[in-house]
């Protein structure tokens, strides 16, 4: 059985959004996903610090 992550804290920083969840664990989680279409990337991070500079540092190669 899967949990559905509940995002809070979500912003756009350009393309890719930044939101904050808790994993399975209770950990306190953030990912960065890039929402143009075919571009695939999103990453997870243990600080909203890293989670915001791979937003702001990352180029779609799918344009």
């Amino acid at each position: 059985m899967t949990a559905n992550p509940r995002f809070r804290k979500v912003v756009r920083i350009g393309p890719v959004q930044v939101a904050t969840y808790y994993d399975q664990r209770g950990r306190e989680k953030h990912t960065a996903a890039c929402t143009a279409p075919r571009c695939g990337f999103s990453t997870e991070y243990d600080s909203r610090p890293a989670a915001e500079l791979a937003a702001r540092t990352h180029r779609c190669r799918a344009r």
